[in-house]
């Protein structure tokens, strides 16, 4: 997908004119090299050169933005840059991000003057900035051909859109969190009020009616149940539970999307196992890949970490929503990612199988409720993150692994993570309070996740 990032050239009289406009081209040039980016930027039609040097041009310049509604605002100084101006734009966006950068001196002029002094300049911006009281990301000093500079650029579409998904965000509370989960307790007031987010409850009465009014028959239901035999080795179940795992599938999903949700935390064992014969593990799964993030045991905090993670890999790839469950038992550093079997089948190793758990067992009178996707996930480096809130506090865990394949054949969805330094990472886990839940996504987004975290004034906590 595209992220719309409005550009900001900015530039300041009596500096080279001519030098300003060729930076604003080669940023262009840059910027055409992000598949992922959609620039937004005032031409010689809307501005002198396209660039921003008065109240005038920022004037123009926001209605422009306010138009195209950028996801983000990249403020680069071509030269000095009139930092009234500059800061003007952002202020009249108080909810967008907003990325800083300079650009590096052309050589002097015959005459022994100076071209740009975007070094200076950059720092009358950032001073802005911070008067107003604007979080912002500063990219650094670059030409624009530099890597560093593109590699900065794209972590800031990851970010961008990880704020525009986050702020006013709906997550589902499907059924009412497991009674001993104390840590998946979450207090919705907050969210409102400094996220403008809301918990949308259901109940799970609600969601087995709508599966169970699904007819055997049920072009979607069928296509479905086709869908989970191309991916996973169906071989251990009967079609009756494939057909019940696809209707509670289509009901959770009609749910989701009836209510615009970004995700949902899912009583995901207990009554659902209770009344339907089924678990959702599964069905979590192949939503999440749909793009609607889901959290297991009812964590509305989690299904919010997840959804972070999704938009910062601009969707992608899809997180796998995890518990930190035991240490190697023989190799340092690394502990084993899992949970029942939640995760997206996309992000197997090889082809995993439908499965069951026994959660409930005997007080149910059932020995088996299938259910589950049960694999190993894919090898590569990994992200994990936890969101987490104590007396208003939000602090969201960063940190980084690498998944390592495995002979072995074990149950549930899971994966065994290196880490740097596993022992100091738990003790940042039990010291600032983040609990037995967590998510992973493949690749590395610590920059971009951090980079949020200024943005929306959560703490960052590197582990």
């Amino acid at each position: 997908m595209k992220v719309r990032i409005g550009f900001v050239p900015c530039h300041r009289v009596p500096f080279d004119e001519g030098w300003a406009r060729d930076l604003r081209r080669r940023c262009l040039e840059a910027f055409s090299r992000i598949e992922d980016m959609e620039v937004v930027v005032p031409d010689e039609s809307i501005t002198p050169g396209g660039l921003v040097r008065n109240d005038e041009d920022a004037e123009k310049t926001i209605k422009l933005f306010r138009d195209k509604d950028v996801d983000g605002i990249a403020i680069g100084t071509m030269t000095f840059g009139d930092e009234i101006s500059a800061v003007s734009i952002p202020e009249a966006f108080p909810k967008v991000p907003v990325l800083l950068f300079g650009t590096k001196e052309g050589p002097f002029t015959p005459e022994g003057r100076r071209r740009s002094d975007s070094f200076c300049g950059t720092l009358s911006v950032s001073s802005g900035l911070h008067r107003r009281k604007i979080p912002f990301v500063f990219a650094g000093i670059f030409f624009p051909e530099e890597e560093g500079f593109l590699k900065k650029i794209t972590s800031f579409l990851g970010t961008s859109l990880a704020v525009r998904n986050f702020i006013g965000a709906r997550i589902g509370l499907v059924g009412p969190r497991p009674e001993r989960f104390e840590t998946c307790a979450t207090d919705e007031s907050i969210l409102v009020g400094r996220f403008s987010q809301r918990v949308v409850p259901v109940s799970l009465l609600e969601i087995l009616a709508s599966a169970r009014a699904r007819g055997d028959e049920d072009p979607n239901v069928l296509s479905i149940v086709r869908e989970i035999k191309d991916e996973l080795d169906c071989s251990g179940v009967s079609d009756d539970v494939l057909l019940r795992i696809a209707k509670l599938e289509l009901a959770l999903e009609d749910f989701a999307r009836g209510k615009k949700l970004s995700g949902m935390g899912i009583q995901c064992w207990t009554a659902i196992e209770h009344e339907y014969g089924v678990v959702p593990c599964l069905a979590m799964g192949r939503i999440t890949e749909k793009g609607i993030m889901c959290s297991c045991e009812v964590d509305i905090l989690g299904a919010l970490t997840m959804v972070v993670q999704y938009n910062a890999a601009l969707r992608k790839t899809v997180p796998h929503f995890i518990d930190w469950t035991i240490m190697h038992q023989e190799l340092e550093d690394v502990f084993l990612a899992w949970h029942c079997g939640n995760a997206s089948p996309c992000l197997s190793r090889g082809k995993g199988r439908v499965m069951y758990q026994s959660v409930l067992g005997d007080t149910i009178g059932r020995e088996k409720s299938f259910g589950t996707a049960e694999f190993q996930l894919k090898e590569g480096v990994v992200t994990l993150n936890r969101l987490v809130e104590y007396d208003g506090h939000f602090k969201m865990l960063i940190s980084k692994g690498e998944i390592i394949p495995e002979d072995r054949d074990l149950r549930g969805s899971w994966s065994w993570v290196k880490v740097e330094d596993l022992d100091s990472l738990y003790r940042v886990l039990v010291e600032e309070g983040f609990i037995h839940h967590a998510s992973m996504i493949h690749g590395d987004y610590a920059e971009a996740i951090a980079d949020f975290c200024k943005i929306v004034g959560i703490e960052a906590v590197m582990g």
